[in-house]
């Protein structure tokens, strides 16, 4: 009897699996393609009026505003903080409002120009689908994290064409175990995923970009770029947390919203790359670093966008916007491993890749932002062509980041405010980076 009861349970977690991955696979692809569509769009008109791009990210955030208090009543949105309450206490729940609040709100903050990305308001979405589905199809209780990260796996998997990113994903960072149900779901998802990226047209992130090898005399460089990342992450989740307790403390909604807003307009007005998620920005920059000779001017200003890119983010967030650390980790630590290479080569006579660099950096300072160095192996190699020659320098670069801002973040716990205390493992900072 008990035999047939687990038969029973395991069958409709599959199929409840199923359907949670076409559910949030047509979900992530929609968001995906529709604000692609319009951030593009956007930014080619706003290009001829500069001054609009410090009004653009007040016109988001305060539509963001509006549509909580009147559309949603206010309810909050935590980001994936809720995904781990639900998944740690047996009566939280994900409710149903989620799913078009997060998809609406990333969407309207990354078309006008909200510096982040749309990734994390996939994952709450898409988590909420499993949740939703869990009930409506009266799969046991104890499968609730299951259905959640079958959302969440499909979410990532087909927002960067990775189904294997999608799981690590969904085992390294939402679930933090994996076990055999887990798994099982999370395999069933992204089943769906690669499915519907084989029938329907889903090109890389950076399609036009081709890796061409790895030189062994670059690993010196690849480990101080990689421990910098690392570094990154950390003054990225610091910013992000003090940012948002600054900005919560201001009780006038208007000037609360408004002052991120036009600090964030004003950013993108001096550095246009900043727009949005930022990713229009990676194949511009690495073709003006391989046409153009080194000039320290030039030099200054991509290191300005990768310190301002996860700051820039920072502000958007606190000022109400919806989003995460994906895309300023992934920017972020691009664009200065683009700098690592530019200037060594200028001073050490190297011929680095910048696009190698960039790739390293910007999934170093994922993982260390994250806590996921496979994720983020697999997730950057998979963003342009033969990206897994890079594997074995990415690995090595994802891991020494991680502990690199383990390291100091566990440093900063021991020694705080001069008194001695035992060191903890470094909170998740994507606990405080969905708005």
């Amino acid at each position: 009897m008990r035999k047939e009861v687990l038969t029973i349970n395991y069958a409709k977690l599959i199929v409840a699996s199923l359907a949670v991955g076409l559910a949030s696979t047509l979900l992530a692809d929609s968001l995906k393609r529709i604000t692609a569509y319009y951030e593009e769009g956007i930014i080619d008109k706003a290009h001829s009026l500069p001054w609009i791009f410090i009004v653009l990210p007040s016109i988001g955030i305060t539509l963001i505003y509006f549509l909580r208090k009147y559309a949603f009543k206010n309810k909050q949105n935590k980001g994936i903080k809720e995904i781990y309450h639900t998944i740690e206490e047996r009566r939280n729940e994900l409710p149903a409002f989620k799913i078009p609040s997060h998809y609406i709100n990333g969407f309207l903050t990354v078309i006008f120009g909200g510096s982040t990305g749309v990734e994390v308001s996939t994952v709450v979405a898409t988590a909420t689908v499993g949740a939703v589905a869990r009930k409506k199809a009266s799969v046991a209780k104890a499968h609730k994290t299951e259905l959640i990260c079958a959302g969440v796996a499909a979410g990532i998997a087909t927002l960067f064409g990775s189904p294997l990113a999608g799981l690590l994903f969904s085992v390294e960072v939402i679930a933090r175990k994996a076990s055999k149900t887990i798994l099982l779901s999370c395999f069933c998802s992204v089943f769906v995923s690669w499915l519907f990226m084989s029938l329907i047209e889903n090109e890389m992130l950076f399609k036009q970009l081709t890796v061409s090898g790895w030189e062994m005399h670059a690993i010196p460089f690849l480990l101080v770029l990689s421990a910098i990342a690392g570094l990154l992450a950390v003054y990225f989740t610091k910013s992000v947390i003090f940012i948002k307790e600054k900005f919560g403390n201001i009780s006038n909604n208007f000037i609360r919203v408004n002052l991120g807003a036009i600090l964030v307009g004003l950013a993108i007005l001096a550095f246009p790359q900043l727009y949005g998620d930022s990713y229009h920005a990676f194949p511009e920059l690495l073709s003006r670093i391989e046409d153009t000779s080194f000039s320290i001017p030039f030099a200054l200003t991509i290191l300005c966008i990768s310190l301002l890119k996860p700051l820039v983010a920072s502000l958007t967030l606190g000022a109400g916007g919806d989003g995460g650390v994906f895309a300023p980790s992934i920017i972020g630590g691009a664009v200065f491993g683009m700098f690592v290479a530019l200037v060594s080569n200028h001073l050490f006579g190297l011929h680095l890749s910048p696009l190698n660099f960039a790739l390293i950096g910007g999934g170093a300072m994922l993982s260390a932002a994250i806590h996921a160095p496979l994720t983020s192996v697999f997730l950057t190699c998979n963003l342009v062509h033969n990206g897994f020659d890079l594997f074995i320098p990415m690995l090595v670069g994802c891991y020494v980041a991680k502990y690199t801002a383990k390291l100091v973040c566990s440093y900063t716990v021991y020694s705080y405010k001069g008194k001695k205390t035992k060191p903890k493992e470094v909170p998740d900072p994507e606990m405080h980076l969905a708005g």
